[in-house]
């Protein structure tokens, strides 16, 4: 039996449950991203429950950042090995079970010992993103991430509604209860409705591949990573590339309200739209991407590089407008906003681009893991910059160095994906040889 071109996989139609596993996972990154990002906008609030200074501050989402760092190896090896939505039922009662032990505990050291737990189902995401590229082929998936991963941007939105209303009257605790109690109660709609997927289905070098399962996880695979030249320049721009996402998403707010003056009302009014704008850019930059991407094999790096050269422009001009022109502020923000996530689909895809199936949730892990381990640090650094210059500084200094090296980085991914890509492809046609197909 002959393998599908990739042209006519491409426009084959879904397998059973595509779309309902996707809008699954949307809501639970929807739910899980603005229980994660609610610390941003409840950041003051807490900070005046435990009358502590802003690196301590810092130090809460640190500890949650590392304890996440850690458990990635362990997520990836165990979604590559075990039932994805069952780990993903597990995570998801983790998360709920853990921000309502945060919401009760009275004092400092403990709200940061219970903080940091929260980490453990934050780096459970590499299992959706394998899962989904199971579901769609590969000229789909640049699009089908950046829908995703609106609702990370949304998520935030709604955990700032939810801090800016909910939580102005009835406290941070409350509105941890309810996200808390959320998670548990999505853990189990997944348990129940999502299902697993043979790992390759959706690659079409494996269109018709009688039997899928035979290729299983492989530490030989995964050592195999290492020697991709595009994977290693990937695994250091991402390094890199975290640190504006957690020093804007855990100070933006406090440093509109101690450094430009701004109410709660004209913070939400600023940030609203371009929070709304942030979550076009997903889908937008992995819709240029496909496109690109079908045209030249270096299309996904090149809408990467674009994205982050704008963001550091863009973010330099909108911090540098005065403090009084509220109206020009926000324009810019927003088209900061629009730019920055190109970079975030077209990198995921990228990597599923040149990674086997079977070890595409531990390639994602040590992704995860190597931004992780870099970027967890950006919050306690902004929040020292901050307390000897200014919030302001601190996080244009981070986010346009950081952009700018990723542009650069960006430009050597380009060299060698396109044989890195080619190498994949080849290796999934001779798995199909391998199996009878002629």
């Amino acid at each position: 039996m002959k393998a599908k071109p990739a042209s006519s996989a491409a426009h084959a139609p879904l397998p059973r449950g595509a779309r309902t596993t996707f809008w699954i996972m949307f809501i639970f990154m929807l739910l899980h991203q603005a229980d994660k990002l609610l610390i941003g906008p409840l950041t003051t609030q807490i900070m005046e429950t435990f009358h502590i200074t802003r690196a301590q501050m810092g130090a809460v989402t640190t500890g949650a950042l590392i304890v996440g760092t850690i458990c990635y190896p362990i997520w990836g090896w165990l979604y590559d090995r075990r039932s994805r939505p069952r780990l993903l039922a597990l995570a998801s009662l983790l998360w709920g079970t853990s921000t309502c032990l945060n919401a009760m505990v009275p004092t400092y050291p403990l709200f940061l010992v219970t903080r940091a737990g929260t980490g453990i189902d934050d780096s459970s995401y590499p299992g959706l993103y394998s899962l989904l590229s199971d579901y769609y082929p590969p000229s789909r998936r640049g699009k089908i991430y950046g829908f995703i991963q609106v609702a990370q941007p949304m998520g935030y939105l709604l955990g700032m509604i939810l801090a800016l209303t909910f939580g102005a009257v009835y406290g941070w605790r409350n509105v941890f209860y309810i996200t808390g109690g959320l998670g548990i109660l999505l853990s189990l709609l997944i348990f129940l409705i999502v299902k697993d997927r043979p790992r390759g289905s959706a690659e079409p070098e494996l269109a018709g591949s009688a039997n899928l399962g035979h290729f299983a996880f492989s530490w030989k695979e995964v050592a195999g990573l290492f020697r991709k030249k595009s994977l290693i320049i990937l695994f250091i721009q991402g390094f890199i590339g975290v640190f504006p996402w957690n020093v804007i998403t855990y100070w933006f707010f406090d440093y509109l309200r101690s450094e430009r003056g701004y109410s709660d009302s004209a913070t939400l009014l600023t940030m609203v739209p371009a929070v709304l704008v942030l979550a076009v850019g997903y889908p937008l930059g992995g819709m240029i991407g496909d496109r690109l991407f079908r045209k030249t094999l270096k299309g996904r790096v090149i809408v990467g590089a674009g994205g982050v050269a704008a963001g550091a422009v863009l973010l330099w001009i909108t911090m540098h407008i005065p403090v009084s022109n509220q109206m020009l502020f926000a324009v810019f923000l927003m088209l900061t906003a629009l730019f920055i996530p190109f970079a975030s689909p077209n990198v995921l895809s990228s990597f599923y681009d040149v990674t086997e199936p079977e070890i595409r949730a531990t390639t994602n892990a040590a992704q995860n893991f190597v931004e992780a381990a870099g970027s967890a640090l950006a919050p306690l650094m902004a929040g020292i910059i901050a307390d000897r210059s200014s919030l302001g500084n601190a996080i244009l200094l981070i986010c346009t160095i950081a952009w700018g090296l990723c542009f650069a980085f960006f430009i050597f991914v380009g060299r060698y994906i396109p044989a890195d890509i080619e190498h994949l492809r080849a290796t999934l046609r001779e798995r199909a040889d391998a199996q009878g197909q002629v």
